[in-house]
């Protein structure tokens, strides 16, 4: 082989490699601008209290979201997963920890506590008579209203497992998924603003 001919495979190597380097840099410039555009109207919130005012405050900010054009994704971690059962028996097939779990967390939006104040359930109630007297949605309207709105909600599978919650026990709503903190945090990557809650 000459010398020229050595150049001249030297030269087309290193043509290519630029090629394959610029082709590279557009690619990645594309996906950052498609990232940095999707942001502008989007939500994510992670939810890991069970308490009834802050699920109530957490869907009324992933609605109200919603109802103004936002794209919202809720991540439900801990505690705030167990809230996503329904009411009554729990599925069967668990180890003694896990029907504990299911004991201690029970179903249905209606028997999470309040915060502060609930007073034996006396504070639920009269947050709920008043609630009533002054139309404002309760918590279960507030969720079928994510529900048509898209809200998405996702499950944390590592939660699910440690107390025990198995899918059938979940509520039912049309987009919801089980993922990790992974996808949490790359739904989170997505949006402008991620609130925890």
């Amino acid at each position: 082989m000459s010398h020229f001919q050595c150049e001249q495979i030297m030269t087309d190597l290193l043509a290519e490699t630029t090629v394959d380097r610029t082709a590279e840099l557009a690619r990645r410039v594309d996906a950052l601008e498609r990232r940095l555009t999707s942001k502008e109207n989007t939500l994510s919130l992670v939810v890991f209290s069970n308490e009834f005012d802050k699920l109530m405050a957490a869907f009324t900010i992933a609605t109200g979201a919603a109802a103004c054009g936002m794209k919202v994704s809720m991540f439900f971690t801990f505690w705030a997963t167990a809230a996503l059962k329904k009411q009554g028996r729990q599925a069967g097939g668990k180890s003694i920890v896990e029907r504990m779990f299911g004991w201690i967390l029970p179903g249905g939006f209606k028997k999470q506590k309040l915060s502060k104040l609930d007073m034996a359930g006396m504070g639920r109630w009269m947050m709920g008579r008043e609630m009533d007297r002054k139309n404002i949605a309760s918590l279960e309207e507030l969720v079928a209203s994510a529900d048509e709105l898209g809200v998405q909600i996702g499950v944390c599978e590592m939660a699910m497992s440690l107390m025990g919650i198995r899918p059938e026990e979940l509520i039912n709503y049309s987009d919801l998924d089980y993922c990790g903190v992974a996808t949490m945090l790359d739904r989170s990557s997505e949006s402008n603003t991620t609130l925890f809650i």
